[in-house]
């Protein structure tokens, strides 16, 4: 009985089909996942991990592809400027001496559609004078730290006009500039005179000697491109004149020691900039000599840096204390020979100290085309640091000629960032008086237009009244109704127009670099002044530098000096 049931649930049961599989394959056993797709007939989901990777790494490619699109479009288009207009014999020529920071500033900001522009400098580049001590140890390549001032002049709306040649004299009252090029190959002319409406001076000053006998003849000066490009060499050298074989020991020391006069910005940073050299890549060089390198900053005044807080003045001079770096205060040079420097120390006496290289980083004095112009201007130009200019910049005692950056006697300090500010101001001041003489001159027309028409005191059209029409025609009293809006919209731009302001200086804070990948900063923050220092500090000052570097190649090439540097060494 239980036999017959089993056959009859055995008969209703499906019938099992059987599969055929390959000989070759039975030997296999499935994988997990094999069987877990049997099993569950779905594909697993990857893991929140494995998701995540994926979608960065989408993320990341898309982000590079559109860095370096971005990069190479704008590349491109700072290589491949448009058209600009010709020159335009209607408009007033504007003739700018100089390519430093103030002239460079005024060019890049000023609206050359109103103006014939022409720009004479000695050199036809702009140098960016705040990472000049980077270039003399090596950190930075010359090239890294110049922009044409081609580059800028091509950017704007109308041609500008560059003559490498240096400006011998200005003539103030026939307005007229003599150039000379000064340049080692000259063409059959080489000596010119031209005339300007507009002269804007900017042609900086030089490095200040103060009279001491040999600072001319033994010193290396930190204040053109070919002074830091001497300075590079000079450094190595000593260097390798300290290494000659059989060199004595007294002459080895006095080949390493290398002296910096002046305590500002310039030599402190040449100081860490050195200090830098020394420790990073002396010491894998020149093992031998390393530690017989001795850096000595000499400054008149009783401290350093004086245009910073007593807290940041503090914090340098540990710094350098700790990086071996000693500073000479109240000490004067009286006399720099050959192989020695002569000083005046803080106690009265005079000592004679041995050195290698002395670099003259103390001050500034006009250059002798300044002072001819002073000499012609007696009754206006007293001062002897320099030019005297009034509240918006123009010379004293010359009509049309505005004076700018390094060259002129202001309550200002002689930096980049104010001679940058002068210029900036100085392209809105040209804009501003453009515009107002076009408006005086559409005005004037405008009033030709309504000849016989009744006029207010002075003889000027009464604005934003009625006329009697004379000839009482519906045509004619439509234009004079519009000639009569125009001229009143005309005489309120012409008034905002007539609102000239003085310059004003707005300081944007002091920056230092002092060595050991370590620099100050005194920024204004609301009423007081925020101070800081360290290597935090550094990133700033590094950043703000880049920031502002004038064009996109500048930037590139100078990030990419200080990667080979930490990769590669100087």
């Amino acid at each position: 009985m239980l036999a017959r049931n089993l056959r009859t649930v055995a008969r209703r049961l499906p019938q099992r089909v059987p599969l055929s599989i390959p000989s070759s394959s039975r030997s296999i056993s499935a994988s997990p996942v094999s069987r877990a797709v049997e099993t569950s007939g779905t594909v697993p989901r990857p893991s929140r991990w494995k998701q995540a990777a994926t979608i960065f790494g989408r993320v990341t490619l898309v982000t590079v592809i559109g860095t370096v699109g971005t990069f190479i479009y704008w590349a491109e288009k700072d290589r491949h400027p448009g058209a600009q207009k010709p020159f335009d014999p209607t408009k007033k020529t504007v003739v700018v001496l100089g390519s430093g920071w103030a002239a460079t500033s005024m060019l890049k900001n000023m609206d050359t559609e109103e103006f014939n522009v022409i720009l004479v400098s000695p050199r036809n580049y702009f140098l960016f004078t705040p990472l000049l001590p980077s270039v003399a140890v090596g950190t930075l390549e010359p090239r890294s730290i110049i922009q044409s001032t081609r580059y800028v002049a091509r950017h704007k709306a109308r041609r500008v006009s560059i003559y490498e040649a240096e400006a011998l004299n200005v003539d103030p009252h026939n307005k007229q500039v003599t150039i000379a090029d000064t340049s080692d190959i000259k063409g059959e002319v080489n000596n010119i005179t031209i005339p300007y409406d507009i002269l804007v001076y900017a042609v900086g000053a030089e490095t200040q000697t103060f009279g001491i006998p040999g600072v001319k003849e033994h010193s290396c000066f930190l204040k053109e491109l070919p002074d830091a490009e001497k300075l590079r060499e000079r450094v190595m050298d000593c260097i390798e004149s300290a290494a000659f074989p059989d060199q004595s020991e007294q002459e080895v020391d006095r080949l390493m020691h290398m002296i910096v006069v002046g305590g500002g910005p310039t030599g402190i940073e040449f100081s860490g900039e050195l200090h830098d050299f020394l420790k990073e890549d002396l010491r894998a060089w020149y093992p031998e000599l390393a530690d017989k390198l001795r850096i000595t900053l000499v400054e008149a005044l009783p401290n350093v840096l004086p245009m910073f807080s007593r807290e940041l003045i503090q914090y340098t001079e540990s710094t350098f204390k700790e990086q071996n770096i000693q500073i000479l205060t109240k000490t004067m040079v009286k006399e720099v020979k050959d192989k020695s420097v002569i000083v005046k120390t803080d106690k009265g006496t005079v000592e004679e100290i041995p050195y290698g290289l002395l670099v003259w980083a103390a001050g500034n004095v006009g250059r002798k085309i300044t002072r001819d112009l002073m000499a012609s201007l007696p009754q206006h130009q007293t001062n002897k640091r320099g030019l005297l200019v009034d509240d918006y910049l123009r010379l004293l005692g010359a009509n049309d000629v505005y004076a700018i950056g390094d060259c002129t006697a202001t309550s200002y300090a002689p930096t980049a960032q104010v001679a940058s500010q002068e210029g900036r101001y100085l392209a809105r001041l040209l804009g501003q008086l453009a515009k107002k003489e076009r408006l005086e001159k559409r005005l004037a027309e405008l009033r030709g237009e309504r000849s016989g028409l009744p006029e207010g005191p002075e003889g000027k059209v009464k604005v934003g009244i009625s006329y009697p029409d004379p000839t009482s025609s519906t045509v004619t009293d439509t234009a004079n109704k519009a000639n009569s809006e125009e001229i009143e919209s005309i005489v309120k731009q012409l008034n905002q127009a007539s609102k000239i302001r003085p310059f004003h200086y707005s300081h944007q804070g002091s920056l230092a670099y002092i060595g050991s990948d370590k620099a100050i900063a005194d920024l204004p923050f609301f009423n007081g002044n925020f101070a800081s220092g360290g290597v935090a500090t550094f990133l700033f000052w590094r950043s703000a530098y880049v920031s502002t570097l004038f064009s996109l190649r500048n930037r590139t090439l100078v990030m990419t000096d200080w990667l080979k540097v930490k990769l590669f060494g100087r």
